[in-house]
């Protein structure tokens, strides 16, 4: 019965900032997707957090791809050694391309990428645990990284429940 009651959805859609088929149906065009990039325009603070945790992250990738050594030094990581270093870098690619993504998705407002990061963040610690665990993850990468998510995890979700808490759209949480 609740399900079909028009009001409680519309209602439900409104306080996430959702407008039903409205996101599906309007035409964007490259040129204002661009500007909203550039501008970040009715970004939420929520969405600040992620896009600032975002460049943390591309900046971390960036030094593992540019100064594998020094980054294995600071993390206490055995030193590289032949294609290790190029392993390494590897991985620095895809945490630069991660961070990438969180930058975009912030300046963007994905309200959507924020909350499923709300989800996402909080598993990365105890995952990397249970590596660190079987002797796969070196202990001071899998505390960094793990306590990293967790805590800027639990300072977008508090800024989430301060702007979304009360029904407030992302455009006026200000």
């Amino acid at each position: 019965m609740l399900r079909s009651d028009p009001t409680l959805r519309a209602a439900r859609l409104a306080f996430a900032n959702i407008h039903p088929f409205e996101a599906m149906t309007t035409p964007v065009t490259f040129t204002e997707m661009l500007h909203r990039l550039l501008r970040a325009e009715g970004q939420g603070r929520a969405a600040k957090t992620v896009e600032i945790y975002g460049w943390v992250v591309l900046i971390e990738g960036a030094t593992s791809m540019i100064s594998p050594h020094l980054v294995a030094k600071v993390l206490g990581i055995a030193p590289l050694a032949g294609q290790g270093v190029d392993y390494f870098r590897l991985a620095g690619v895809w945490v630069a391309g991660i961070g990438l993504l969180y930058v975009l998705s912030g300046r963007l407002n994905a309200n959507g990428f924020v909350f499923a990061t709300l989800l996402d963040r909080p598993l990365v610690l105890p995952l990397l645990g249970i590596l660190w665990y079987f002797g796969m993850v070196a202990g001071t990468l899998a505390l960094a990284a793990g306590l990293q998510d967790l805590l800027t995890c639990l300072w977008t979700l508090t800024i989430w429940r301060q702007e979304f808490g009360r029904g407030e759209t992302a455009s006026t949480a200000r």
